[in-house]
């Protein structure tokens, strides 16, 4: 799936921001506000997710969550993932390459990012590579999801982006 032209223009307004910045709009962006999930719900693999894939002991099943409490999730629960990228990738990465890693992580975990052959391609040099072994982290539950694949794809594209013009298509 192709990243929309709403989030593509939410990520190039971003740039400048800093990486932190450019995650928080993607992942809180990537299908529109109508893909936030306000009301809590059990994903793929049966884990309780609010939100922007918010999970924790900390949900209230019953709740119905604000955009607002959304956001402050999204932001505290980046905080690890930003701290364990940016502790180990060793090279210098790109506000685009260093959003679609904290992207990526938010959603495998910090654990999986860890000690994935994604996390040496990238420590090795090979950004492309690494870039591309985006696409092989499409399954939840022992089965492959579209939802994961067109995810990966769109931080594929946002790992191989330089810069906002990459994302343009120019």
């Amino acid at each position: 799936m192709a990243m929309s032209n709403s989030l593509r223009n939410k990520l190039m307004t971003a740039a400048g921001s800093g990486a932190m910045f450019i995650a928080m709009a993607f992942l809180g962006g990537k299908e529109g506000v109508e893909g936030r999930q306000y009301t809590p719900y059990q994903d793929v693999a049966g884990v309780w997710t609010v939100c922007d894939g918010h999970t924790g002991s900390d949900i209230v099943q019953s709740k119905q969550y604000t955009d607002r409490e959304c956001n402050q999730l999204l932001s505290v629960d980046l905080q690890p993932v930003k701290k364990t990228v940016d502790s180990m990738v060793k090279i210098p990465l790109g506000e685009y390459q260093r959003a679609a890693l904290y992207s990526f992580t938010y959603n495998v975990g910090t654990r999986a990012f860890s000690t994935s052959t994604l996390l040496k391609q990238l420590n090795a040099g090979d950004v492309k590579g690494a870039c591309q072994a985006l696409r092989h982290w499409v399954y939840a539950g022992g089965q492959k999801w579209r939802g994961l694949m067109n995810r990966r794809d769109m931080e594929r594209s946002m790992c191989l982006a330089e810069n906002a013009d990459d994302l343009a298509g120019k």
